[in-house]
């Protein structure tokens, strides 16, 4: 029992024996960009109507009609029934302005001066050429208000793939870059994340998607051409976007 207790100790009082060497884990991160053009195939358009009157009824009344007449006027133009929602309905009594004379309760009895009803419309249109002639006969048959206006692309899934493989083409060929310059190889994928934006354009609110400093950035063309001649809509291309950061291993 002895002998072995001063073997034991002996073993621990030698000095640690060198670590094998182990080659460094070396690794390069790029970013990549990509945004594609293309010409929107479907708008979709939010309009309002608005009726004020003393009488409930009657305001609801004049706003059940203008909307009736909006309604037709899509049919008769071959818009689908499934692409017309109505969003919102909203009535707000109006009272005096200057009623603080009067006690609380005399101020519940007080019956309001008017009503206010409004409505909204929900359009997607997908004959984007036809926009001017629906817009304009929508304001001829009780439209009052444009809330908003929002160009689409139909075809977003395929169109956010062909960017996201641009981009990541994009960031593949700056790593090479990179790495020839110092006189090592690009190596495999470690990781990867990647983001997309853009797609459509909404009136008001600036082209879709946007920037930041993308690195490596690479546009393409996917076709499409603005509104037909004469209209008073030029409909361009809205943008979609993707970006993506890899980290490779250094050979």
């Amino acid at each position: 029992m002895k002998y072995r207790l001063l073997f034991v100790l002996a073993l621990a009082a030698l000095p640690a024996l060198p670590a094998f060497a182990q080659k460094p884990n070396r690794s390069i991160s790029v970013s990549g960009a990509a945004e594609i053009k293309v010409a929107p195939d479907e708008i979709l358009l939010n309009v309002g109507v608005e009726s004020r009157h003393p009488r409930l009824e009657e305001a609801k009344r004049q706003n059940d009609e203008s909307i009736a007449s909006a309604l037709a006027f899509l049919k008769r133009n071959g818009v689908p029934d499934k692409d017309v929602q109505t969003d919102f309905i909203t009535i707000e009594p109006e009272y005096e302005r200057d009623d603080s004379s009067r006690s609380a309760l005399e101020r519940s009895r007080v019956v309001p001066l008017l009503y206010t009803v409004r409505k909204s419309i929900g359009i997607r249109l997908t004959r984007v050429g036809d926009f001017d002639t629906l817009l304009s006969g929508l304001l001829g048959n009780g439209v009052q208000y444009i809330h908003g206006i929002e160009f689409r692309t139909s075809q977003l899934r395929k169109h956010r793939d062909a960017a996201r493989a641009l981009a990541i083409r994009a960031a593949k060929e700056k790593a090479d870059a990179l790495t020839s310059e110092l006189g090592v190889r690009r190596g495999e994928a470690q990781t990867i994340s990647e983001s997309y934006s853009g797609g459509w354009w909404r009136s008001g609110a600036g082209w879709g998607g946007g920037g930041g400093q993308l690195m490596q950035n690479v546009v393409q063309n996917a076709g499409g051409t603005s509104g037909d001649d004469g209209a008073t809509l030029a409909v361009g291309q809205i943008s979609v976007n993707a970006s993506v950061d890899v980290t490779f291993a250094i050979e």
